[in-house]
């Protein structure tokens, strides 16, 4: 196995931990802290595969922005947690017994595909074509993310502001 093999698996490692446990946490700020980890193993990885605007892209965007807003989101509502929020073993069942599904059919497509042991071919792509094309193509799509995002910073403000507030900032 060569390093760059043995990184990737150790990567991908971590990834899959940090996800894990960000999803298992009860405390909202620690799973986004997870999920951060997280997302800067990916960010790794995509560094590791040869695409480092994918690695900037991922930070700037997922790590940093979107990761902040959770965490703004997090802390303005302010729920007091309860202590019976992880579920049962009964609900557990049918999500375990479906993600083991998809896991060995995940498995089984990647091994037997034709050409599974064949190596990819390179592609490269300046930051400047990568831009070009993505926003000739798929404007439209980032415009509806960017007022998706919009929208629910929005609603996270409103939320986070409660009912008894004055939009002044004084109590009612």
């Amino acid at each position: 196995m060569t390093l760059h093999g043995f990184l990737f698996y150790v990567i991908a490692g971590l990834i899959v931990a940090s996800t894990a446990i960000a999803v298992t946490r009860t405390h909202l700020v620690h799973a986004v802290v997870y999920l951060i980890l997280s997302f800067l193993g990916s960010a790794l990885l995509f560094y590791l595969l040869g695409a480092p605007l994918l690695a900037a892209l991922e930070v700037i965007i997922y790590a940093g922005a979107i990761m902040v807003l959770f965490l703004f989101v997090v802390i303005m509502i302010k729920t007091e947690l309860q202590q019976e929020l992880m579920a049962s073993p009964g609900q557990w069942a049918p999500a375990a017994v479906l993600s083991g599904t998809y896991v060995l059919v995940s498995v089984l497509m990647v091994f037997s595909a034709p050409g599974a042991g064949a190596p990819l071919e390179l592609l490269r792509a300046s930051p400047r074509q990568f831009a070009l094309y993505v926003f000739q193509h798929h404007w439209l799509l980032i415009e509806v993310v960017s007022l998706l995002l919009l929208v629910a910073l929005m609603g996270a403000l409103r939320l986070g502001k409660g009912k008894g507030s004055d939009p002044a900032g004084g109590e009612a």
